[in-house]
């Protein structure tokens, strides 16, 4: 019998699955075995690192990272292979984000481009704007940003005031954004503006792609609360990009901006699971050794921890059971979940640990020195990052009161709640 690398891009994932028995297994067992053999050597000491809160952490070593992936055939899996994907199925997207968190590998730095703008560029982009952007996130040699919230339009995507004109073959760019993850360090940006004028709310709004690197674009990070800066505001001064870099015709960008939301809410998900299993199990660990689980409040928080996780897990999984992930309010649902869950665990773990989580940073996070490589930073230990961070968990992303009011109106049929004129 002929062995198959699975690692290999020329072979179609979901046509070897058709063909193969117990497939599932083999695959998981393909993923487990490819991780331990690579997460060697440099990458060794990338374990655990990254991800929101921690984006600062190695993103050098993390960006080589994904290039060794994306060599290896382990990017876009779920994409169709006419686009330089793998034509995952569904469960094998599902087991590779769970034997990636098990084997605690490093937070991915392409994420806006593999999960966001690629499927939603399939979905809706000219070929041209496919054969031009897709092999760069395939290959991880250009990174995206989010260009959406604003100073005066966090959640509420429809109050966006960024505008461009189409003039001479170019669309000029003028506006602000906000709470732009990793622009700093990103080439692209994808940007709703508003495109058609004295238009309001849904109407007149275009979904662009926005060069970073040009004269009329500043990018200034912002100082979290755990003194990383993986957020940026962006300032947009007559920027300028090619009048064909529209995805869908001018006015089409509230359908495709919603589009896109409902891949970030997605199969990744069930990845980020995993991680948060990892986090609840290493709390009740923690609760162990020093005692805190004797507390009969504590304890019963874990306990309700881990309905809760079981809860949000099955939930996924019934979510992507179908072809419902675009469902009117299932992805509401789902930010909602997780969102309130992990926010909640943060302020669990404070609990546990107690006092060393609310005073400063200790001498070194499991032997590991505080710089990361930036003197000037103070590092934070996974609690203290844990409780700070996940304050944020049910504002990014979509806020929890505009996640009810989609379920309130769209789902339920409520009225709509009162907005300003």
């Amino acid at each position: 019998m002929t062995t198959i690398n699975l690692a290999d891009r020329s072979v179609d994932l979901g046509e070897w699955a058709a063909a193969t028995p117990n497939a599932a297994t083999v695959f998981a067992e393909a993923v487990r075995s490819w991780l331990d053999e690579n997460l060697v050597g440099e990458f060794a000491e990338l374990r655990g690192r990254g991800g929101p809160g921690s984006e600062h952490e190695f993103f050098a070593e993390r960006l080589e990272w994904d290039r060794h992936l994306a060599a290896s055939g382990w990017t876009c899996l779920g994409w169709p292979s006419e686009h330089g994907g793998r034509g995952a199925t569904i469960e094998q997207r599902i087991i590779f984000h769970q034997e990636y968190a098990r084997a605690d590998a490093p937070a991915r730095v392409n994420h806006l481009g593999e999960e966001l703008l690629g499927p939603t560029l399939i979905e809706y982009g000219t070929p041209a704007q496919q054969e031009r952007f897709l092999p760069g996130i395939v290959n991880v040699t250009e990174l995206w940003a989010q260009g959406y919230s604003e100073p005066g339009a966090g959640s509420d995507l429809a109050a966006v005031a960024t505008s461009a004109v189409l003039d001479d073959g170019a669309w000029i760019v003028n506006g602000q954004k906000i709470w732009t993850s990793l622009a700093h360090l990103s080439q692209w940006c994808f940007v709703i503006a508003r495109t058609e004028k004295q238009s309001s709310r849904h109407k007149g709004l275009s979904f662009l792609l926005v060069p970073l690197d040009q004269p009329g674009v500043t990018i200034r990070p912002i100082q979290q609360i755990t003194g990383t800066s993986e957020f940026n505001e962006v300032f947009f001064d007559d920027a300028r990009t090619n009048a064909d870099l529209i995805v869908g015709e001018p006015g089409d960008g509230w359908k495709v901006a919603m589009g896109l939301l409902q891949f970030e809410r997605g199969v990744s998900t069930l990845g980020q699971q995993v991680g948060f299993r990892r986090e609840l199990d290493d709390l009740i660990a923690v609760a162990r050794r020093n005692g805190a689980i004797d507390d009969p409040e504590i304890l019963g928080r874990l306990r309700r921890a881990k309905v809760g996780l079981t809860v949000m897990e099955a939930n996924a999984r019934r979510t992507l059971s179908g072809d419902i992930v675009s469902a009117t309010g299932a992805a509401s649902v789902t930010k909602l979940l997780w969102a309130n869950w992990h926010r909640d665990l943060g302020e669990l773990s404070a609990a546990v640990v107690g006092a060393p989580t609310l005073i400063g940073p200790p001498a070194t996070t499991e032997g590991r020195v505080n710089d990361l490589r930036d003197p000037e930073h103070v590092e934070l230990d996974e609690w203290q990052r844990l409780l700070l961070f996940t304050r944020a968990d049910t504002i990014y992303g979509g806020s929890n009161e505009v996640q009810r009011n989609i379920i309130a109106e769209r789902v339920l049929g409520l009225p709509r709640e009162a907005r300003p004129a």
